[in-house]
C-alpha cells in the first residue's frame, strides 16, 4: 500500500496548520517531535517530564505559528521555543543555580579518547551536571549559542555563562577520565 501525502512541502503543511487543520498540525507534530524530544531531553533529565515540556511547546508553536516568517527553518524555529519551554520549566521548578565564581583556564589542553562511547553515555554525563552548568553547556555546544545570546536567555552575565561553560566542560573532562573513556594532558 502506497501512502500520498496532501502536504507536499512543509510551507503548504505550515499554511494548513496555521489555519487549524488538524491533520496538518498532526504532520507536523508526527515528522518534529522525535527531534524535539530529543531537545528537551537534553535539558530535563526525566523523560516524562521533558515530554510534557515537548508537548507545551508544540502547544505554543501551533498557536504561533502566524509569527513563523518562513525566513530560516521552520525546524530552527520550532527548536528554539522548544529550548526556551525547556529554561522556563527549569526555572519555574527552580532547578537551576548559577555559580558567579570566575574561573580563567590558562593551561591548553589535548585529548585523545582511549574508547567507543555512544550518545546514551554522554548524555548520561551531561545529565549528571548541576543544573546551571548543564543548561549553559547545552546552549554553547549543542544548540551553538553565544555568550551573549545565553546570556540574554538565562538572565545572567555573559561572564557567568563563560563561567558556567568552563566548569561544566571541566566536569565532563573529569567525569570522562574518571571512567577512562579519555585521557587529557596540558601542552
Amino acid at each position: 500500500m502506497k501512502i500520498i501525502s496532501f502536504y507536499n512541502s512543509d510551507s503548504t503543511l505550515i499554511k494548513r496548520a496555521a489555519k487549524s487543520d488538524r491533520q496538518a498540525q498532526q504532520a507536523i507534530y508526527d515528522k518534529y517531535a522525535p527531534r524535539m524530544l530529543s531537545v528537551c531531553r537534553q535539558y530535563i533529565q526525566d523523560l516524562q517530564f521533558a515530554e510534557d515540556v515537548m508537548i507545551g511547546g508544540f502547544v505554543k508553536v501551533f498557536s504561533h505559528l502566524s509569527n513563523f516568517e518562513n525566513r530560516g527553518s521552520f525546524e530552527g524555529w520550532i527548536r528554539k521555543i522548544m529550548v526556551r519551554e525547556s529554561i522556563s520549566y527549569l526555572r519555574k521548578k527552580q532547578f537551576v543555580v548559577f555559580d558567579e565564581e570566575i574561573y580563567e583556564n590558562n593551561a591548553s589542553t589535548s585529548f585523545s579518547i582511549n574508547e567507543e562511547f555512544d550518545v546514551e553515555s554522554i548524555q548520561r554525563l551531561i545529565d549528571k551536571l548541576p543544573e546551571g552548568y548543564k543548561m549553559v553547556f547545552v546552549l554553547y555546544a549543542v544548540e551553538g549559542y553565544k555568550h551573549t545570546e545565553i546570556a540574554e536567555m538565562l538572565k545572567i552575565s555573559e561572564s557567568t555563562s563563560k563561567t558556567q561553560l568552563f566548569k561544566a566542560r571541566k566536569m565532563l573532562q573529569d567525569k570522562l577520565k574518571k571512567e577512562n573513556i579519555l585521557s587529557y594532558g596540558t601542552r
